[in-house]
């Protein structure tokens, strides 16, 4: 079938919005009509050239949609199930079997290959190979076909055009507090960087009642983004300030019980090790480079604090994502706040926005005639 998607050509170049041909869904796979899908800061590494998917490639792994048709071994979804698309996975090697398929062993060639575990791919133009299949699902494009184990149900009555992102970013922040930090009642936490991910990690920290909820970043304008959704308090950070020392001054002179990271930034990683107090818990979620290392005061390690990486949200997406729906429908998680919608033709200039700080979460919604979301 005839389908329209955001093709990436080659490193930095503007992704090309073409007609590709689709094939149909195998056996363990799932046609889906892609009602939106959000551009993650993944999709622009991968586009610029900085991880090893290989081009030309379709991607986008936050897709939200309908499915279509099922292959024939496919038992949990039926055509007009309504669906997030998420990451793909095994489901049988030991992180599967105990519910963390971010920590699959075969999570880079499910996820970043661009094809199927045996080189193949679904799409195609004008006859050649086009990668497919971008965390088994490459959601930029009308319609796809994703591996079944990529896909969570969602309620039928909550507009689709927003739910993609829990699929990634909100589900990485809301996750690393929920599920990695697990902070208690009353505690403190801070957290670096106010883009979907940390806005995600706040919005979790106010889910679970942290008393004190304090966000960091650089641009004033996220800070009043910040305040709107639950910040009790924000730090303008530049080159001259000391923000552990204002952490410590906001939690009687101890530092956080929690940090929660998500600028990927060396210094403010270091940073973070330093605003918890002894004791507390400092969860890394933003992505370095690898081969990328990073220094901290062995002292501050000794006494007690703890640093550890969370991927994904550490959740099994068939059972998080679902919670983080009816978050979002008891409006605890009030995703239109930080999100912007724009049809796939303006995928590059949603790009563009995102990478400014000009919108926090740039959402594309795909071109059907009857402009539905359901």
């Amino acid at each position: 079938m005839k389908i329209t998607a955001a093709l990436a050509r080659g490193a930095k170049q503007a992704l090309a919005v073409t007609e590709l041909e689709l094939d149909e869904p195998r056996d363990d796979e799932v046609l889906v009509r892609v009602v939106a899908s959000g551009i993650c800061r993944t999709d622009i590494d991968v586009r610029d050239g900085y991880l090893p998917t290989p081009t030309p490639v379709v991607l986008g792994h936050e897709g939200s949609g309908v499915v279509v048709r099922v292959g024939r071994l496919v038992r949990q979804f039926a055509p007009g199930d309504h669906v997030v698309m998420s990451m793909g996975s095994c489901g049988v090697c030991p992180s599967c079997q105990v519910g963390m398929p971010a920590y699959c062993v075969q999570h880079v060639p499910l996820n970043f290959m661009g094809s199927r575990p045996d080189g193949s791919v679904c799409m195609h133009e004008h006859g050649e190979h086009v990668h497919s299949h971008f965390f088994s699902q490459s959601s930029h494009a009308s319609f796809t076909v994703a591996h079944q184990s990529s896909l969570v149900k969602v309620p039928n009555d909550v507009d689709l055009r927003w739910l993609g992102p829990l699929a990634c970013g909100v589900m990485t922040g809301a996750g690393g507090v929920i599920n990695t930090l697990k902070p208690e009642a009353g505690t403190s936490i801070v957290i670096f960087g106010a883009g979907t991910v940390g806005l995600s990690a706040l919005m979790a920290s106010k889910i679970v009642a942290c008393s004190r909820r304090i966000v960091v970043d650089n641009k004033p304008e996220r800070l009043a983004l910040a305040r709107e959704l639950g910040a009790t308090d924000t730090i303008l950070s530049t080159t001259d300030t000391d923000v552990a020392a204002q952490v410590r001054a906001l939690t009687d002179g101890l530092g956080a019980h929690n940090a929660f990271e998500s600028s990927g930034v060396k210094s403010v990683i270091g940073t973070a090790l330093m605003a918890i107090r002894e004791r507390g818990t400092c969860v890394i979620t933003g992505v370095l480079p690898q081969g990328s290392v990073v220094e901290f005061d062995a002292w501050q390690l000794l006494r007690g604090r703890t640093v550890r990486g969370s991927v994904m949200g550490d959740c099994l997406p068939s059972q998080f994502v679902p919670r983080l729906v009816e978050f979002y429908r008891q409006g605890l998680l009030p995703l239109e706040k930080i999100s912007r919608l724009y049809p796939l033709a303006d995928i590059n200039q949603a790009i563009e926005n995102g990478i400014s700080g000009a919108v926090v979460k740039a959402i594309v919604v795909m071109p059907h005639p009857d402009a539905s979301t359901t």
